[in-house]
Parts: C-alpha cells; structure tokens; sequence
C-alpha cells in the first residue's frame, strides 16, 4: 500500500518552485497539503498572507500533484505535524530550506519516513506527455483549445481552466516570450515560456500545455492546424476579430467565456499582481 506523503506549509504566491516541491513531493505517494490558516501564516510570518486561505487552498486543490487540501483549525507547531494528520501520513515531504532538527526528531518520534527536497531537485520545468483529465463521458471528448500569456500564475487563470474544461479535453497554448513582448511591450513577459507553460501543465483542468510558435493574435495558428480543435475558447481579453474570422474560415467553434472569479474569491488579473 502507498503511503501517504505530508506536506505542511502557507504556499501564498504559489510559484514555480513550490508546484515542482509538490511534484517531487508526489514521487512518493499521494500528496496531503496541510495547509496553514491565515492566522497562522500572521503568527509565524509576522503579516498576513498575500492570498486568503480560500484561494491558497483552490489553487492547491487545482494542481495534479495534490491528493488532498486540509487546512487544520488551530494554530500547530511547524515543526510538528497536527495529530489528526499523522495516521494518514507516512511520509514527511520538506523542502531544502524548511528542513530543521525539530522537524526531525519529531518525524523519527512519531514513525514518519522524513524527505528533504534538496532545491538541486527542482530545476528544469518536464513537459511530459499528455495527461489524463477524468473518465470520458459517452465517446470520445472533443478538442479544446484556449490561448493567452498566463504570467504571474493565479486563481482566475484557474478558473478559466476549470470552465472550458467543461467543453472537452483542454489544450493551452501558451505565447512565446518574443510574441508576448510583441503583443505586450517591454517588460513582459514577467516569467519565461517554459516556466509558464509548466504551471498551465500542471492545471488538473488541463490535458496538455504548448509553447507557440507563430506571430501576433494567431500566434497559435501552427498548434490549431497540428490539434485540429473543434473548440477555440477566449474570454472577454482575449476576443479579437483575427481570432473570430479565422474559426469561422476554418470550422472551429468560437466561444467567448465572461471573466468571473471561483465563487467566493477575488477577481485577479495578472497585470494587477505585478510587484505585488
């Protein structure tokens, strides 16, 4: 029998390195983030979180690394785990810079296999293969494909996810660094195509993310005519008139979403997070 993995920790602003910490963390067994309360990210960091524990828990809960979310009501220790969460744990996943001479006395006391992520561990993003999104519903899903930046990673990103995802199997693409900054000016983008195409990928939401590799608006023309969607999805940022004439010169379905945040949380955009 797999056992379970622990991980304990804010994950506010959740970034690249602490999706691939999660990654590593998975290699191991199913992932159970204990997830700290915004009291007590205050207590332990002395400020409060950047991101409410609602949203920092429906980004985990998004990610393909992540088994389980729990997000203990009473402040612990964070050199402990809480003692509901140990039966169910076998391992205890940190990362390099978490690693403590209390975390592992208390691992060796309480029967918990201890894992140090070393930071060596984490560089490089894997593309991987396509990936399962869920049992098929009768007959074959049909193609989705969306398009966009996605830098600064966050909920809405996930959101918009977690919606086409309901038309069929969702392809991403992703724009390439030379078009975003074509597209977008100077400065952008924020995070380098690799690393964003990374975090799409790692969207339980999504079946496969691509870096593309044309120009302009229809910058993922080459993708398209590889993919063969039935499905082009924007939402209101994206809707453009080069993108509508070419689904209906080609047979596509054009879908505009309405930009509307996870009920419950904030609305964000990356441009508003930029130095945040």
């Amino acid at each position: 029998m797999t056992k379970a993995v622990a991980v304990s920790g804010a994950f506010d602003d959740l970034r690249s390195a602490q999706v691939r910490f999660l990654q590593e963390a998975a290699r191991l067994g199913p992932v159970q983030v204990l997830l700290w309360s915004d009291e007590q990210v205050q207590a332990h960091a002395g400020r409060p979180p950047k991101f409410p524990a609602g949203e920092r828990r429906y980004l985990l809960e998004a990610l393909r690394y992540v088994d389980r979310v729990t997000v203990p009501a009473a402040g612990f220790d964070p050199d402990t785990l809480p003692e509901a969460e140990r039966p169910a744990a076998g391992w205890w996943a940190v990362g390099e810079a978490e690693d403590s001479p209390g975390k592992r006395a208390f691992a060796a006391a309480h029967g918990l296999e201890y894992r140090v992520v070393r930071s060596g561990e984490l560089r490089g993003f894997p593309a991987g293969p396509p990936q399962a999104v869920g049992p098929l519903s009768g007959g074959p899903q049909r193609k989705v494909i969306l398009t966009g930046c996605f830098d600064w990673f966050h909920s809405g990103h996930v959101r918009f996810f977690e919606e086409a995802s309901a038309f069929g199997d969702l392809y991403v693409v992703v724009g390439h660094d030379a078009n975003v900054r074509l597209l977008k000016g100077l400065g952008h983008p924020l995070f380098p195509q690799e690393e964003r195409r990374y975090l799409v990928q790692a969207v339980r939401h999504v079946r496969q993310a691509l870096v593309s590799s044309g120009a302009g608006w229809l910058d993922a023309e080459p993708e398209i005519q590889a993919l063969r969607p039935e499905i082009y999805i924007v939402n209101e940022d994206g809707d453009k008139p080069e993108k509508r004439a070419y689904c209906e010169a080609n047979g596509i379905e054009y879908v505009v979403l309405m930009r509307k945040p996870k009920e419950g949380l904030p609305c964000r955009q990356s441009t508003d997070l930029r130095g945040y």
